[in-house]
């Protein structure tokens, strides 16, 4: 079994707006393994993307990563950093949240990188994608001639704009090299876009849809990462060109043995792709484990529920079984002291009234859910009565009804045909 290459313990984000504290990310712990594809799933607004963002220190005010820990195994920074942070450090290990945020800056790129949700609004359009992959190229090449430690102290805006018009003026000032050059028509051409020499020189207007994703893709890969969180990378695509990203990113995760986090709300991307996975609710990891355990062996009614939401292909004439009500609100003073899932779930009873913890399914503790289901049997504890959510006054809906009003339909709790929720 390979090694961990992230380790992530306790990880808390929080959003400080003026209707309160928004509660994004919830004490969430998981590791991912060297060279594997980990997903997390959910519902819309379940944290999803605001863990990813949390891992590659992408998250903006108001938002900040309030607590945990991120372990990254790089014997070579461990080894930079073990005298002067000696509390971040453990064996190969560095707890990346308690180090300068100019080390985790140095690390975007060559150590973790991103491919972002709408490829549209992630490339300059005064650009032309070739510049904007060859820029990346650039800066990555240049990151690497200095060792880590001495990044880390060196200020990240040497190329200033005046550095930019003089680029201009003087060929030999120019900030980008004809070798990141060379390397961008490279990576288009290894994302499988036509005539990539030609397609370089074109601006993201000139691109569709799917082939734009294709240069995101190559942009995300121009530093060669370790780990590439991919969130959402279907997105807005048809359903042909989503299988052929999805194949593109099998064959690339293959081919340099990267680490791949996905993020997405669609149960065909994780089975089709995924070798395990954590499945999120109300900014927590409600149950995780290997394909098989989170697919057939599940504990967790809302993984159950998220199931049930998929249309069988193989019955004709069946109806969908979508979970009932609503996502709760994540503000801080709106969440109930309780199972956040306790007032849509089928099987609640006196003891989901208290905060679970994770417990162990299986005997080597891969398999983890978050739920009493973990440890008694549906009875153990008095259920509660169908209308007891109704009445406490704690904020929580009730079930949603057969035309949707005070809940979601079908077709809003959870996507079944590859595209966004609607």
């Amino acid at each position: 079994m390979s090694e961990d290459v992230l380790r992530v313990e306790g990880l808390s984000t929080r959003f400080f707006t003026g209707e309160g504290q928004v509660n994004a990310v919830e004490d969430v712990s998981f590791r991912v393994r060297e060279g594997e594809v980990f997903g997390i799933v959910g519902e819309s607004g379940s944290g999803k993307s605001v863990t990813g963002l949390s891992l590659v220190d992408l998250v903006e005010s108001p938002g900040e990563v309030t607590s945990g820990k991120l372990w990254y195994r790089d014997a070579e920074l461990a080894a930079d950093l073990q005298q002067e942070f000696p509390a971040a450090v453990d064996g190969d290990y560095v707890d990346l949240r308690g180090v300068p945020e100019a080390v985790r800056t140095s690390l975007r790129g060559t150590s973790f990188s991103m491919i972002f949700q709408d490829p549209e609004s992630s490339f300059n359009p005064s650009l032309t994608v070739g510049e904007q992959i060859a820029e990346a190229v650039e800066v990555q090449q240049r990151a690497s001639s200095r060792p880590r430690s001495t990044r880390a102290r060196t200020d990240s805006s040497e190329y200033s704009l005046g550095s930019l018009i003089l680029s201009f003026a003087l060929p030999s000032r120019r900030y980008i090299s004809e070798e990141s050059r060379e390397r961008a028509v490279e990576l288009l051409e290894m994302v499988g876009i036509p005539d990539p020499v030609e397609r370089a020189d074109e601006y993201p207007h000139e691109y569709s849809g799917g082939m734009l994703q294709r240069a995101m893709i190559a942009q995300a890969l121009a530093g060669e990462p370790d780990v590439l969180v991919a969130d959402e990378p279907t997105t807005a695509l048809d359903v042909t060109i989503q299988a052929q990203v999805l194949d593109l990113l099998s064959d690339l995760q293959k081919e340099t043995g990267m680490t791949v986090l996905i993020i997405t709300h669609n149960l065909g991307v994780i089975a089709r792709m995924c070798d395990r996975v954590g499945v999120m609710y109300a900014g927590e990891i409600v149950e995780r484990g290997s394909l098989a355990d989170v697919f057939r062996d599940n504990v967790h009614p809302y993984t159950a529920g998220l199931l049930g939401s998929v249309p069988d292909l193989e019955s004709v004439g069946g109806s969908l079984d979508p979970v009932p009500g609503n996502v709760p609100s994540l503000l801080d003073h709106e969440m109930a002291d309780r199972c956040y899932f306790a007032d849509r779930c089928p099987k609640a009873m006196e003891a989901c009234l208290e905060r679970p913890h994770p417990r162990a399914v299986d005997d080597d503790g891969d398999h983890l859910v978050n739920c009493v289901l973990g440890e008694v049997s549906y009875g153990d504890s008095p259920p509660l009565p169908d209308e007891y959510f109704d009445d406490d006054g704690d904020g929580s809906s009730g079930a949603a009804t057969d035309d949707g009003e005070g809940g979601k339909t079908a077709e809003e709790s959870v996507s079944t045909d590859g595209g966004e929720s609607r």
